[in-house]
């Protein structure tokens, strides 16, 4: 009885955890693989009005396909130069993603959250396109 109720109560936070790594680790290619494809559609966009638009909607397909859902994203495009556009400008796409703690009820209300996980890509604005 007592090996039951002391595994029962050591496993189960131990199963908690792997989960929550996993949701984090997830996460992580999640943001690498929609800061990559977004910075890669955004350089391939005949304007930059059109370019945002597609890199935004890019990553949050890309943070979708992990199983993340997108309000917890937010994505960010700047560039070395004024016009983003120009051949040979650097244009950095940043995504944010926000991971939430698995199996928490109201964790909206509570903004309880297992990590908040970055990443950056850089293209570089082709001149034949």
């Amino acid at each position: 009885m007592e090996f039951t109720f002391l595994g029962l109560l050591l496993m189960v936070p131990v199963v908690y955890f792997i989960i929550t790594v996993g949701q984090i680790q997830g996460g992580s290619f999640a943001v690498v693989g929609a800061a990559d494809q977004a910075a890669k559609i955004f350089v391939a966009q005949p304007d930059e009005s059109s370019g945002r638009a597609a890199a935004e909607q890019a990553a949050v397909m890309a943070i979708a396909d992990y199983g993340h859902p997108a309000e917890n994203a937010r994505v960010e495009v700047t560039c070395d130069r004024s016009d983003c556009m120009a051949a040979g400008s650097a244009v950095t796409v940043t995504v944010h993603l926000s991971v939430p703690l698995p199996f928490v009820p109201f964790s909206d209300a509570l903004h309880l959250s297992a990590g908040q996980l970055n990443a950056t890509a850089t293209q570089i604005v082709g001149r034949f396109r």
